[in-house]
């Protein structure tokens, strides 16, 4: 089964430009877009993905405090901080829930090499757990 994807960003143009990169990958799909941190939130709870590809500046709630909610209403989503502003905010991340904390300036080829590798590393954790389940 492939993984599913929610994109979370304020910016047409950033979600529009994941969401073309992971519909060229067989093993991901993109299960919803949400526009600000009060939106991922519902959409996480709605959708359950298994990833949630977070912007950090955004209205109503930013990436670390959606993050934050997203880590305890749907522990399993796995979150992405996907920002311009990477180097800050890194160990905060891991206190919240974040998962990875990728630049935007890396490119969208980088966030989905990221997120592979990121899954088969979970998977080789629990060999039960591949990136197809």
């Amino acid at each position: 089964m492939r993984k599913s994807v929610l994109i979370v960003d304020d910016h047409d143009a950033v979600r529009g430009a994941i969401r073309s990169a992971i519909a060229k990958e067989e093993d991901l799909r993109v299960c919803g877009e949400a526009v600000d941190g009060l939106d991922a939130i519902e959409k996480t709870k709605e959708f359950k993905p298994d990833l949630v590809v977070l912007d950090l500046a955004m209205p109503k709630l930013n990436g670390i405090e959606a993050a934050s909610v997203i880590h305890t209403e749907v522990p399993t989503a796995r979150v992405v901080l996907f920002t311009l502003y990477d180097r800050p905010v890194k160990m905060l991340g891991a206190v919240v829930g974040i998962d990875l904390v990728l630049s935007k300036t890396d490119g969208v080829k980088n966030l989905i090499k990221c997120v592979r590798e990121f899954f088969a590393s979970r998977a080789e954790l629990d060999p039960d757990r591949t990136l197809a389940n």
